[in-house]
């Protein structure tokens, strides 16, 4: 019976040891801290990208007052896939307006394409005082690459036209087009750029009767316009090659200034395509360095400064805009000035930043 008891209480001690050992390795994993799961940083979008003249098109998303920001830009770009045709998007340019975060369009541009699976295309983001829909907050305006040839002879792009109203600046911008030899129905976008939106209906009025196949844009520059503007730009289809690969032109009837042309012919067979370059602060030393870093942006794609023959600024106040019109020819080419649109805007991405711009190169052959 001892012998018994021995045993027993030898059992009972093992099964003891074994149950505090697993009880041990059990809190032991308790105790240790779960793994934290990362998602992969987003990609920014490329500072500028190629594209072949002849296979671009242009589109401008609908407007929708539906949600805020966030759904709206992804609404936004459902529009535009959906219509894309199986074209590749290389361009952006977003209009935001509101008070919501304008970093916001990039990190969704950035999500939407990396879930495509597809390459993001160049983006600029510029607040503006309002959009004609109550409640809409963004608009997109997409440059794709079709399949297929679309513009075989080339583009035509056409500098703001600027007018104390909308007729007087869409009158303005058919002298262009005709002189550049652009059928009105070859007009492929327009974008009018207003002081107020009190009578956008008369712009659409005037824009689609002068170009019944355009897509359009219209936008309020700035939440308290201080005098009446109305500037519009475009770019159209060419209906036979210009006698050199980039042609800058600036026709009768239209006022030439020496900082910039009115149209630029353009049939070379690539082009480069900028996203907005922001320049932080006010000093001319700022200025310099927001075009230096873009020009270091275009090398890889083997342009430079000396191809361009489109420029768009956005600067935020009369100032800034001095400053940039000051520096800009420091870099840009004053005896071939490209066309270009230069306006004062509400805001940009950085409330750090100043003044914005972007550019279009050719390629050289």
């Amino acid at each position: 019976m001892r012998k018994v008891l021995v045993v027993l209480l030898g059992l009972l001690l093992v099964l003891d040891l074994s149950a505090q050992g697993r009880k041990k390795k059990k809190n032991k994993k308790e105790d240790e801290e779960p793994i934290t799961q990362t998602l992969p940083l987003l990609k920014d979008p490329p500072p500028a990208i190629a594209a072949e003249t002849a296979r671009l098109s242009f589109r401008v998303s609908p407007l929708s007052a539906k949600g805020l920001l966030s759904q709206q830009v992804r609404d936004a770009l459902k529009a535009l896939s959906q219509n894309d045709r199986g074209a590749t998007i290389v361009k952006l340019r977003a209009f935001v307006a509101g008070t919501g975060d304008l970093r916001r369009v990039q990190q969704i541009v950035s999500e939407v394409f990396t879930d495509r699976k597809v390459p993001l295309p160049a983006l600029s983001t510029i607040q503006v005082g309002a959009l004609p829909m109550e409640g809409a907050q963004v608009v997109l305006e997409s440059t794709a690459m079709e399949r297929r040839p679309v513009n075989p002879n080339g583009l035509a792009f056409f500098a703001g036209q600027q007018a104390k109203d909308a007729g007087q600046a869409v009158a303005q911008l058919k002298v262009a087009v005709n002189a550049a030899g652009v059928k009105p129905a070859s007009v492929l976008r327009a974008t009018c750029f207003l002081s107020s939106l009190e009578n956008v209906q008369a712009a659409r009025t005037a824009v689609s009767g002068a170009f019944p196949e355009a897509v359009t844009d219209y936008l309020q520059l700035q939440r308290i316009g201080l005098e009446p503007l109305a500037e519009c730009e475009a770019v159209g289809r060419l209906e036979s090659p210009p006698p050199s690969p980039v042609a800058l032109v600036n026709p009768p009837g239209l006022t030439a200034n020496p900082n910039f042309s009115q149209i630029a012919l353009v049939n070379a067979p690539k082009l480069v395509i900028s996203g907005t370059q922001m320049v932080f602060r006010e000093q001319d030393s700022d200025i310099r360095l927001a075009f230096e870093r873009l020009q270091k942006a275009l090398e890889p794609l083997d342009v430079s400064y000396k191809n361009l023959f489109w420029t768009s600024f956005y600067p935020l106040t009369r100032p800034m805009a001095d400053k940039v019109r000051a520096v800009r020819f420091d870099f840009l080419d004053h005896a071939r000035p490209p066309a270009s649109t230069f306006l004062l805007f509400e805001g940009l991405p950085s409330i750090d930043a100043t003044a914005a711009f972007e550019v279009i190169a050719a390629v050289p052959n």
